[in-house]
């Protein structure tokens, strides 16, 4: 009798649930393609809605490439137009059509035809809606992260995609950060062997960036919503309102890529804890633009301060996320991975590594021997591009990320990182609350990709 083997029985089981019995023709129907360049073979027409502060950085790396016209923008705020066509004219531009003067001004830019892509970078509450009207318009959607915010709003991705033949990026950009495409090029020259774990997470301490004080972006106050500036007129509801990993993608994108997730592997299950929230209180409370008596002393801030995720895989691997943005500390993305044959720790944890064989008995490779090591594993992305991407953000990796999504406009071809991964990944805050809601109880996760992660081959860091 063939011995038990639990990775099989969750395959064929994932198979079975999936239907992939029936006919493909019946499982998977052939999309209606809806996605043509509007001039096939010249510059690629891209248009922004939303032109904040990240919107503002697409713009500004976009404008920089010769491959690329900026068509049309969009947005609520007159400065934020303002400052955006400034930075076409210092690049040379002509400034772009503008549409703004209601929330529902994007349906006017998708109506263009000289639109080949959109980049979506609004509140988080918009991006599902408007990366879908992107869809249906048949314009190439790139939408910041995260994604969705309900399990309803993944699938409305993943459908509108299937149906309509139109591609969706998540513009992830830690996916390209120098350090994690270093591991990646490790993991598949099988310097760790099997992998076993990883952590990851989005540890930032915002309570700046959520109070402003009204005179500077990101200065020290208290307020928010009406009286905040920039992200601090949205973004500070939800730790009002929900509790959860509301910000998973920074940490989950690269270890999905670690673990070859929705290609060969899947998320299954997951579970979340979230400790007391006391942080943004104690903020408020002894700034001295706030205070016991301060209006917003006397809210109650439903968001744990640290929550703690853990996902369980398709191939009996786990990972550890944290979300961590209200109480003070140093900037962290959390990573780590453990293998058969050693562990691994990022800049934020370390920097050190231990591969069996290579490192000493029981201790650390760090220093200029860690360096020399990511050194000769540094990805050919970044040993071919390194001044390219110099001053484009956050390192470099805004510039990966943009390239990412004009060169799969430009090609007609699916994104790097696609729709599957844009609800797999966001799906983790859903179902992260739900897991809190019911005592930490397990959350599974759906497939979006239909049984498909079986079969389906890497298509990032290649």
């Amino acid at each position: 009798m063939k011995p038990f083997n639990r990775r099989d029985f969750l395959k064929n089981a994932a198979i079975t649930g999936a239907g992939l019995a029936l006919s493909p023709s019946l499982m998977f129907p052939k999309p209606k393609v809806r996605f043509q360049r509007s001039k096939p073979g010249g510059k690629v027409n891209i248009a922004f809605i939303g032109v904040g502060l990240r919107g503002q950085n697409h713009v500004e790396n976009i404008a920089k490439r010769n491959d690329v016209e900026i068509t049309a923008i969009c947005d609520l705020d007159p400065d934020a137009i303002s400052i955006t066509q400034k930075i076409l004219r210092d690049n040379s531009r002509k400034e772009a059509t503008v549409y703004t003067g209601d929330e529902e001004a994007f349906m006017k830019l998708l109506e263009r035809e000289d639109v080949d892509g959109v980049i979506i970078s609004t509140p988080w509450l918009w991006h599902t809606r408007m990366a879908v009207a992107s869809m249906k318009a048949g314009k190439f959607a790139g939408v910041e992260v995260s994604a969705a915010n309900t399990i309803e709003e993944c699938w409305d991705l993943v459908n509108t995609s299937e149906e309509t033949g139109v591609p969706c990026m998540i513009l992830e950009n830690v996916c390209f950060a120098r350090e994690s495409m270093a591991v990646l090029r490790m993991i598949r020259e099988n310097v760790f062997g099997e992998l076993v774990h990883g952590t990851c997470g989005y540890r930032h301490d915002l309570r700046g960036v959520k109070f402003n004080d009204g005179k500077t972006p990101y200065g020290p106050g208290v307020e928010f919503g009406e009286k905040g500036i920039s992200e601090s007129k949205w973004r500070t509801e939800h730790s009002l309102k929900r509790n959860g990993d509301i910000y998973p993608t920074h940490g989950i994108g690269p270890v999905a890529g670690w673990f070859d997730i929705n290609r060969g592997n899947r998320f299954v299950s997951l579970t979340s804890t979230a400790t007391k929230s006391i942080g943004l209180h104690n903020y408020i409370v002894n700034h001295p633009k706030g205070g016991e008596n301060h209006p917003n002393a006397k809210l109650e801030w439903k968001l744990g301060d640290i929550i703690t995720t853990v996902i369980k895989t398709a191939n009996d691997e786990s990972i550890i996320v944290t979300h961590d943005t209200n109480l003070p500390r140093p900037y962290s993305w959390g990573f780590t991975l453990h293998a058969a044959k050693g562990v691994w720790c990022g800049q934020y944890e370390g920097k050190r590594v231990y591969i069996e064989g290579e490192s000493k008995p029981h201790t650390w490779t760090d220093g200029s021997e860690y360096d020399n090591l990511m050194k000769k594993y540094d990805h050919p992305m970044w040993q071919e591009e390194e001044k390219n991407a110099q001053d484009s953000g956050h390192g470099g990796i805004d510039y990966f990320t943009d390239k990412a999504f004009v060169e799969s406009v430009k090609n007609m071809v699916q994104p790097p990182i696609d729709v599957y991964d844009a609800a797999t990944w966001s799906a983790i805050s859903p179902l992260s609350e739900a897991s809190i809601a019911s005592n930490s109880s397990p959350q599974f996760f759906p497939d979006f990709t239909r049984g498909r992660w079986l079969t389906n081959k890497r298509i990032f860091g290649l």
